[in-house]
């Protein structure tokens, strides 16, 4: 997975009966052409065209 990061968003949602506030999380595999993002940075990511069969989306 050479310049290639995985991100995790998450993001709160709201049970629709019980209105009880859950975590959903989801990773997203992004292209990362220079390699400079390590593990725990806040980064952007934007939706682009297929690069490989998972990547879909680029590092801002």
């Amino acid at each position: 997975m050479d310049k290639t990061i995985v991100v995790l968003v998450e993001r709160l949602k709201q049970h629709p009966r019980y209105k009880k506030r859950y975590k959903v999380r989801k990773k997203y595999k992004a292209h990362d052409p220079k390699n400079q993002h390590k593990i725990g940075d806040k980064v952007m990511i934007q939706e682009n065209k297929p690069i490989s069969r998972d990547k879909r989306w680029v590092v801002l």
